[in-house]
């Protein structure tokens, strides 16, 4: 049985999930799991892709970085699938761990992967700081800051921190920041 492992980043990309989803049914995918997760938050389909693995089943993504974060991720989860008895094929690079040499090429070519992904943030790194010296970079805007007249208002009213926290959308050490620059 061929299972599909699809995932985004962000909402935004919704095309792409989409796009995966579509990929994995055409390749003969019986399920796919999909989900809207940075790759460093827990993946609860992942996990749920995997629990549903038997033996001879392969489980199969259209890309590389829609899997794994990293070697020693990747090197996890090859792990589970060949404990269970399955296979993982990644379409977009043609690899299929059922074969010596597929589970070479895997190893390879997600060493090559990590190795892309950590120049492009250092080359971010080196972006932001770039634009940081010309002025251009200001960052994220303190959001728990802009509601802290909320805080000291729903405060005032006898409101705990953790309601306040739940009402306004932030977190309750941000409720306790507004709160001190109150004071």
């Amino acid at each position: 049985m061929l299972i599909g492992y699809a995932r985004t980043s962000t909402i935004e990309q919704e095309a792409g999930l989409e796009a995966q989803q579509r990929d994995l049914q055409a390749l003969g995918c019986e399920k796919v799991f999909s989900e809207r997760v940075s790759s460093v938050a827990p993946r609860g389909q992942l996990e749920a892709a995997l629990d549903h693995l038997r033996s001879g089943d392969t489980l199969v993504v259209t890309k590389l970085d829609r899997l794994a974060r990293s070697v020693i991720h990747l090197g996890q989860i090859v792990e589970t699938v060949q404990a269970k008895g399955a296979h993982l094929r990644i379409e977009a690079m043609g690899v299929d761990t059922s074969t010596a040499t597929g589970k070479l090429m895997l190893n390879v070519l997600g060493s090559v992967a990590q190795f892309e992904r950590e120049m492009m943030l250092e080359r971010q790194r080196e972006g932001i700081a770039k634009a940081k010296d010309a002025g251009k970079y200001k960052g994220r805007a303190p959001t728990a800051m802009a509601k802290a007249d909320d805080v000291r208002r729903l405060r005032d009213q006898g409101v705990g921190a953790t309601e306040i926290a739940k009402r306004l959308g932030i977190g309750r050490a941000s409720v306790y920041r507004a709160l001190g620059e109150a004071v």
